[in-house]
């Protein structure tokens, strides 16, 4: 390795107290996962309302992404990068003293929007401070939180819901909060806040709004079939705004939130699909696992939690070995790997129930793990090779926002699946067979979708050269 392409201490200190951060906000995307059976049980609520304790959250992160990439071009990244934890921090505790599910949702909103603030932001720096010639291996670090973050949240729900009470798993999150604003404030260079820099307004209020409203047509449906006025209306809704969004995106002669014509490129197209479905796919799985093994299985909260540890221990092994190969072979090479042991994984659970081996469930999980530590970061890099230098920012904040928007989506579909559509409020033991076909053929998408993907990538030129701004335009997420 050369000495310009050299990770030195200066840069993995930046990296670390970024993903402090980032691992934070990941964590908690998932944490309250395994306790979804007991907030059910305390507020006394059906599971259509309180997953969007989840969804309400993902969704939130996904309306922060292009605020978070436009403000820190108008404000400087540092300075965002604070107000993004401490609104984390103060979602974090009000979410403890909720009262009411109703009361937890909006307080889980406001603790997804400061995620939603943190994770862009982190990408931005990390980025430029690598370059080109560092970014694979950085986005191999940087993926810890971005993989490794749901499938760890699960456990440490478990073992808070164990020993402690609910409002743990919010609380959980303060003395790292406060670590990681302290570390910021001494590690993070200044920056100069910009200009005023123009923001995609039409596609703020469109795109993000349209998905929250197909999320709550499909969490609605779950309860009350789709034939009720509410589930009419909020795909209507839905449907609306996405038609005046691409309107919007087609004619605009700037740059839109999500540049469509971006998806003119194969390869974009290809990683913007397989980043959609792998948040599908990924937090569809965290958000069955757990119920499955409570419901079917007859498992603790912290048994459940502990019993995703196969999929964590998967994962982390799959991103070293995706991050050593990926310059080797490529991302259209592993992609359509980690796909398939995704969908082998799921697989398994379609046909389990309470008398299934544990040894069979736990290597699927491993296999699924693996997998997904095989897919995320070489999707990422590809990202960076399959459009011009200029669109990097805008594609990036496309991929981010396409992640979140596909977790909360593929949640509300299981959730859906596992109330028989709207048969029935709460899952059986036959719906959680069928929900498990969802991350089955979302793997098989991105099998084919990873095909499509760059081959090995060129070498990294001699020199390092400044990764692009955040661009106001497409704003970075």
């Amino acid at each position: 390795m050369s000495g310009t392409a050299r990770l030195d201490r200066a840069l993995l200190t930046l990296i670390g107290v970024m993903v402090l951060g980032g691992m934070m906000s990941y964590l908690d995307a998932t944490i309250v996962n395994v306790g979804i059976s007991t907030l059910t049980a305390e507020f006394e609520a059906t599971l259509a309302t309180i997953e969007w304790v989840t969804t309400g959250y993902l969704l939130a992160v996904a309306l922060a992404i292009p605020l978070a990439g436009w403000a820190t071009v108008r404000f400087g990244a540092k300075r965002m990068w604070l107000l993004g934890l401490t609104v984390f921090l103060a979602g974090s505790t009000l979410s403890a003293f909720a009262w009411n599910a109703e009361s937890l949702i909006a307080f889980r909103i406001l603790q997804g929007f400061g995620g939603g603030m943190v994770d862009p932001i982190m990408m931005t720096v990390v980025a430029g401070a690598a370059g080109p010639a560092r970014i694979a291996r950085v986005m191999g670090l940087i993926s810890i939180p971005i993989t490794l973050g749901p499938v760890v949240g699960p456990i440490v729900g478990g073992l808070i819901l164990d020993n402690l009470t609910w409002q743990w798993m919010f609380l959980v999150n303060i003395p790292f909060a406060l670590a990681a604003i302290v570390l910021a404030v001494v590690v993070l260079p200044a920056d100069p806040p910009g200009g005023a820099a123009p923001l995609d307004w039409i596609g703020v209020f469109t795109l993000s709004p349209g998905f929250a409203a197909l999320v709550f047509a499909l969490s609605r449906a779950g309860a009350e079939g789709f034939g009720s006025t509410s589930v009419v209306i909020g795909l209507v809704v839905g449907l609306g705004l996405f038609a005046v969004y691409i309107v919007h995106a087609l004619r605009t002669t700037g740059t839109p939130l999500l540049d469509l014509r971006l998806f003119r490129s194969k390869g974009f197209s290809a990683s913007v699909t397989t980043m959609f479905l792998i948040g599908g796919g990924l937090f569809s799985l965290l958000f069955l696992l757990p119920l499955y093994y409570q419901e079917v299985r007859g498992e603790s909260v912290l048994a459940s939690g502990l019993l995703l540890a196969p999929l964590g221990l998967g994962t982390l092994v799959g991103m070293p070995v995706a991050g050593n190969l990926a310059d080797r072979l490529g991302a259209r090479r592993l992609v359509p790997v980690g796909a398939l042991l995704i969908g082998l994984g799921a697989l398994v659970f379609t046909g389990s129930d309470a008398g299934t081996s544990q040894l069979l469930l736990t290597g699927a999980q491993l296999a699924a793990g693996f997998g997904l530590g095989l897919v995320g970061a070489p999707t990422m890099g590809s990202v960076y090779r399959t459009v011009p230098g200029d669109a990097v920012a805008g594609a990036t904040g496309a991929v981010f926002i396409l992640n979140q928007i596909g977790a909360s989506l593929g949640i509300a579909v299981v959730a859906l699946i596992l109330q028989g559509g709207g048969a029935h409020t709460a899952p059986t033991p036959a719906t959680f067979g069928d929900a498990f076909w969802w991350p089955v053929a979302a793997a098989a998408v991105v099998f084919a979708a990873g095909l499509l993907l760059p081959g090995k990538p060129e070498a990294a030129p001699a020199e390092p050269v400044s990764a692009p701004a955040p661009s106001s335009e497409g704003a970075l997420s």
